[in-house]
């Protein structure tokens, strides 16, 4: 018999009392079967000390051991050989490699055990597109569109190096800008052409780029903006060379663009491509030319489902498209009893997002495979739904705010909102941190001669600024400790030290400008902008994002009771 009480009706710091009339310690051989541990069933959880819920948390039976009951260090050193586990605490027979790209992320503490539902988003986070393929014909209807309104696109080509998640457009002025955590630009390009230290320093100094300029600034938070900045900043580089001739019917004169209408011509196009409906059909056709495999993903949603997550899928992709996607990913690497929707305890498609986490969106249910639809005023455990609303999945599963997880990769519109207006926990999958680890190791070398280089360059200008100060001193008459010295003995010292300056500065801004190259040749690394700050992004993602990784198949080395 399980006695608790909670001291505070809803005290953050409530104390749990848990007590049993015969525990498992006590109890002799052959009397009952009373556990060793459980899970607490109550209204109320208690928080630990780092103020996350323990809901999910197993309890001992017992409150003491005898000392020869405790585990030491090395029992637990030897229960991890027995078991079999490798150096990252995966266990080797399941033949998965436990690697730094393959970690997850932690921005704010996540207890998965007090986690009851799990939502996943599906294109880029259940399901990886390869980028070359999708975004690039995602490029080729865009440019097709453009093509059919007179643009001179023919010679232009994808190029996904020009364009990386994370960057801001800059409407007024054609740009293509990468910022810090503090609005700052570190990088820039005009068209395709990188601009120098000097020149983006001239156009931005001073300037802090603020998002909420809507009418202004663009922010890349998705893989599915690659073929759209590429685009863009390709038009930008034919219109300032004199070669984005677009002949106005009306008047029979070439049209005058702005560098904002050349943005909105590209996003109208794209639009189109996305609406048309060629896109998804050309994937859906042949799915393995467009889609990564990943034989682990299965796996990892069978291992939440058994530790009893309720999972739920909610995408903005219509029917036709998800169940023939979501089968292509799932199906094969399943039990043969099990298909992919038996995973799930809901679905909702067309959902919306954000207006899903923010409004009352109407409700049908989805009742046959060609997708008719019927009203529904509710959720129902099993069945596929389009529309809907985050407070409909709240009550479906009795749960609130910090009991759900929702998993996606857009930045705003899966996790800031779902953070932001129903204070879920979070994941942000980000798919460019496998390379991004990769990449950092890779220039691991380059980064550190380049740290020696401003570690000289600021002893150096240490020892000049005292100079210059004791010389002051000196010239003012007070003790210094150049009293000794000759003045063109000053000079000197100070004009070689000034010389040595500009000659570290001039090795420096090689690896400044080259910084990140390992990872995209123009833009750097997605973390980091400029040399050991933050991105903007990155800052997003602290912010919003409890944990971050770069697939869903990761969490399969951590298990479903991870405490992040």
């Amino acid at each position: 018999k399980l006695s608790v009480s909670i001291s505070g009706p809803s005290s953050p710091a409530a104390e749990l009392k848990v007590a049993f009339t015969t525990s498992g310690h006590d109890q002799k051989e052959g009397e009952g079967d009373s556990p060793l541990f459980h899970t607490p069933i109550m209204d109320i959880f208690p928080y630990d000390n780092f103020g996350v819920s323990t809901r999910g948390d197993l309890v001992p039976s017992v409150t003491s051991l005898q000392s020869s009951e405790i585990f030491e260090p090395q029992d637990v050193t030897k229960m991890c050989e027995d078991m079999g586990l490798d150096y990252w605490g995966v266990p080797e027979s399941w033949g998965i490699e436990a690697v730094p790209e393959r970690a997850i992320f932690c921005s704010q503490t996540l207890n998965l055990r007090s986690i009851r539902v799990i939502g996943y988003d599906m294109d880029y986070t259940l399901i990886h597109y390869k980028v070359q393929e999708w975004e690039g014909r995602a490029y080729h209807y865009a440019k097709e569109n453009l093509r059919q309104v007179g643009f001179p696109v023919d010679d232009l080509e994808f190029d996904p190096t020009l364009v990386c998640r994370g960057l801001i457009i800059d409407k007024d002025l054609g740009n293509m800008v990468k910022v810090d955590r503090f609005g700052k630009v570190r990088r820039a390009m005009h068209g395709c052409r990188r601009m120098l230290f000097g020149e983006m320093n001239e156009v931005y100094s001073g300037e802090h780029v603020d998002l909420r300029e809507g009418k202004r600034f663009i922010f890349l938070n998705t893989l599915f903006s690659v073929s759209e900045g590429c685009l863009y900043i390709q038009l930008v580089q034919k219109w300032d060379d004199g070669e984005l001739k677009v002949r106005d019917e009306s008047t029979g004169r070439d049209l005058t663009f702005t560098y904002e209408m050349l943005f909105n011509a590209v996003s109208k196009a794209l639009f189109k491509a996305h609406v048309e409906g060629r896109l998804k059909a050309d994937v859906m056709r042949n799915p393995g030319r467009y889609v990564e495999l990943d034989t682990e993903l299965p796996l990892t949603l069978l291992d939440q489902r058994e530790a009893g997550k309720k999972l739920a899928l909610i995408t903005n992709s219509d029917w036709e498209y998800t169940k023939v996607m979501m089968s292509h990913v799932f199906d094969p690497f399943l039990p043969k009893d099990i298909r992919w929707r038996d995973l799930f305890d809901v679905i909702l498609v067309d959902a919306r997002k954000p207006s899903f986490f923010t409004q009352s969106m109407p409700l049908y249910e989805i009742v046959t495979e060609d997708g008719l639809l019927r009203p529904s005023m509710r959720l129902k455990n099993g069945r596929i739904y389009s529309g809907g609303s985050a407070e409909m999945v709240e009550k479906l599963f009795g749960v609130h705010s910090e009991s759900v997880c929702y998993i996606g990769d857009h930045i705003f519109t899966d996790v800031n909102v779902a953070k932001a207006k129903m204070r879920w926990k979070t994941v942000l999958i980000l798919r460019e941190l496998e390379d991004e680890v990769s990449a950092a190791a890779s220039g691991k070398e380059e980064y550190e001669r380049l740290l020696l280089l401003l570690k000289r360059k600021d002893r150096f200008a240490n020892v000049l600024n005292h100079l210059r100060t004791e010389l002051n001193r000196h010239n003012m008459g007070r003790a210094s400790i150049v009293d000794k010295m000759q003045p063109k003995e000053i000079d000197v010292a100070i004009s070689r030290l000034l010389v040595s300056i500009v000659d570290i500065e001039a090795q420096i801004n090689p690896f400044l400008f080259t910084l990140g190259s390992h990872f995209n040749v123009n833009w750097g690394y997605v973390s980091r902008s400029g040399l050991v700050d933050k991105s903007h992004l990155m800052r997003q993602i602290e912010k919003y994002a409890d944990l971050y990784t770069s697939r869903v198949s990761n969490f399969l080395r951590y298990t479903p009771y991870h405490y992040f």
